[in-house]
This record gives C-alpha cells, structure tokens and sequence, in this order.
C-alpha cells in the first residue's frame, strides 16, 4: 500500500494519468478544505488546486536524476523571493499541496492519501477543541492623551476592572508630538462591557480617541 507506483524510476502511460489525476482530486480536496475553513482569495484557491499537479509532474521528470534535482529544488526556493509574505495557515496549506505533489510525483500514494486524510482529521479535531484560540480573544487597545498628561498607571484600575490581563506593549507620539498613543494587548472578560470602559477612559484622555479592536493578522501571525 506504501510502496511507489513506479518501479526503478520507469513510467508508464497509466501509472502517469493515474498519478496526474489524483493529483488534481487531492489538489481540489485540500482547496476546497481551505476555501471552508478560512477567509481565501480565489487566486490562492486555485494555487493550492493546482500545486500538487505542477510539483508531481516535476518530481516525475526528475525522478533518479540527482543533478536535475537539486537544479529544481534550486529553482523553487526562488519562488519566496517573488511572493507576499503570507499568514501562518497559508503557508501550511502551500506545503500541504506542494507535499501531495511530492508524495504523488515519487510514487507513494498511499502515503499522499494517508497525509491529507490526517491533516483533515487533526485540524477538524483541534477547531472543534477550540485549540489555540485564547490568543483569538485577545484585542489591541490604543488611548490618545495631552502630552502634558502623565500616563504612569492612569489606566489601570480601568484596565484591570474590564479585562482578564492587559499589557502596555508600546507608547508612541502622534499628531506632530503633541499626543501620546498608549497600545495595549488586552484580553476581555467573559462578561463584556467595552462601552462603560470607553466611556471611562474618555473622561481621563479629554475625550481624545479611543480605540478598541481585533489584532491586525500581519502583527499576530508568526
């Protein structure tokens, strides 16, 4: 079941369509898992689609050739240099398709099987454990106030009465040094009362701005 399709490096008109084939069924399976589960463009979509194709096709070519391989493995690491820096998940769902590709491309496709199977399975599993998401409930906090306020615990007996932890990560000038920016990383309590904190807040910032939000993903992401 585990062993490679391909016998000493030869390839056969069948053993090609049916490795190119299910290269594109488990392509689209893990887009399609992706595309469910996250918030996606329709480009990377059909990137993850269609990866397992392009590697397995490559990896077929090159198969027993040391030299031509090294030259591909070569060649691929360019591609980071010409792409977004992306999210923690999507580099992963990236090296799925591309490991599918690899997996397919050698033969193994039992192993390819197995691998997206597992993948499924774990990542339904932790969601379904809600594994990791404390960090999900953590928000960015940012206060304006008067430069000529001093900040030094103004706020935490507001922070520490609305919030399960706080944190002042970053203090900053803003409007031409005229106003400090205070950025905190809070976590809420389960009881939410973020309007009676704002209200608060702004009776000791001069009503300046306040805000309270999600984390940005590009400053929570790896």
């Amino acid at each position: 079941m585990f062993d490679s399709i391909f016998i000493r490096g030869s390839l056969s008109m069948g053993s090609v369509l049916l490795t190119l084939g299910l290269a594109v069924a488990l392509g689209i399976a893990a887009a399609l898992f992706y595309t469910k589960t996250n918030v996606t463009t329709r480009s990377f979509s059909l990137t993850l689609a269609l990866l397992p194709v392009i590697v397995a096709t490559v990896i077929m070519v090159v198969n027993g050739n040391l030299g031509a391989g090294i030259a591909v493995a070569g060649s691929f690491s360019l591609i980071r240099f010409r792409s977004a820096q992306g999210t923690g998940q999507e580099i992963l769902a990236v090296f799925l398709s591309a490991a599918l590709g690899l997996c397919l491309g050698a033969g193994y496709i039992g192993i390819a099987c197995l691998l997206i199977i597992l993948y499924v399975l774990t990542a339904l599993l932790l969601r379904a454990v809600h594994f990791g998401a404390e960090g999900d409930r953590m928000r960015e906090l940012r206060i304006s106030l008067p430069e000529a306020l001093d900040y030094d615990e103004l706020f935490d007996d507001l922070l520490a009465a609305h919030f399960a932890s706080y944190e002042l990560i970053r203090v900053r000038t803003v409007e031409m040094g005229t106003v400090y920016q205070l950025i905190y990383r809070v976590t809420p309590r389960e009881t939410r009362t973020d309007k009676a904190f704002l209200d608060a807040v702004r009776e000791r910032n001069g009503n300046l701005p306040v805000s309270l939000g999600k984390i940005p993903d590009e400053k929570r992401e790896m």
